[in-house]
C-alpha cells in the first residue's frame, strides 16, 4: 500500500498577509465605489457614514465569503499563493 502525504500548507506569514491585503483592497475599492455613489468623496478622501458605511462592511464580509465558498480563495490569496488545500 502506498500512503499519502497530506499536502503542504503555505507559511502562516502568507496567509495572514493575504488576509490583511484583501481586507485593504476591499475596503478600499468598495469604499470608493460606494462613497461614489451617496456622495461621500471628499476632497481630503472618503467620508463614510450611517448606511454607506454599514453597507461597506457588509459588502467586505460578502467578499471573502464569495470568494473563498465559491471561487477557490480571494484575489491576494491567489496571488500569493496562499490556499490551503
Amino acid at each position: 500500500m502506498s500512503e499519502t502525504k497530506p499536502a503542504a500548507q503555505p507559511p502562516t506569514w502568507r496567509i495572514v498577509l493575504a488576509a490583511v491585503f484583501d481586507f485593504l483592497t476591499a475596503f478600499l475599492v468598495l469604499g470608493y465605489i460606494i462613497a461614489s455613489i451617496f456622495g461621500g468623496k471628499t476632497a481630503d478622501g472618503l467620508q463614510l457614514d450611517g448606511l454607506p458605511a454599514l453597507l461597506l462592511f457588509v459588502l467586505i464580509v460578502v467578499y471573502f465569503m464569495v470568494f473563498n465558498r465559491f471561487l477557490g480563495g480571494t484575489l491576494w490569496k491567489r496571488i500569493l499563493r496562499a490556499h490551503r488545500s
